[in-house]
């Protein structure tokens, strides 16, 4: 496996992995509303607009996508790895990667964690500073943790 920059030949995949992963894993955490909110969320031209930062990158296992994951300055912005690749370490090479781009220039990395992510996060080291929810249709709620993690 290998963790590689994205490229703009690369966004339909890398949607597929964001959708294929939000809409396996979500719906055991979240009600309906707010899987549907991500998946607008990450949309192709959301995917283009990381690609076109130099901020987001794929793991790549035998020429096929399986994950990606993207950073803004010293906020890691979202983590993805198929489900079927999920619980083998793909994770953990992925923020092995954005965490020492980010120790390049940070001492601190922060993420907001859903729901599915934070034992992942917390194993690495994080720890949860604050929470977050945001109000969807049908009072439907975005519960989310705000962790940080010393680089």
């Amino acid at each position: 496996m290998e963790y590689i920059t994205a490229a703009l030949d690369m966004a339909d995949a890398i949607r597929d992995v964001l959708h294929t992963t939000i809409k396996t894993v979500y719906p055991k955490f979240y009600p309906k509303e707010v899987t549907e909110f991500f998946c607008r969320h990450h949309s192709r031209e959301h995917v283009l607009e990381g690609i076109a930062s130099g901020n987001m990158g794929v793991l790549v296992d035998n020429g096929v996508i399986i994950g990606t994951g993207c950073f803004d300055g010293n906020h890691i912005t979202g983590i993805y790895v198929l489900p079927r690749y999920q619980k083998q370490g793909c994770g953990s090479q992925i923020m092995n990667f954005l965490e020492d781009k980010i120790r390049q220039t940070y001492t601190v990395s922060i993420l907001e964690a859903s729901l599915p992510a934070v034992c992942l996060y917390e194993h690495r080291g994080y720890k949860t500073v604050g929470h977050g929810v945001y109000e969807l249709e049908n009072d439907a709620r975005l519960v989310y943790e705000i962790m940080e993690k010393k680089l």
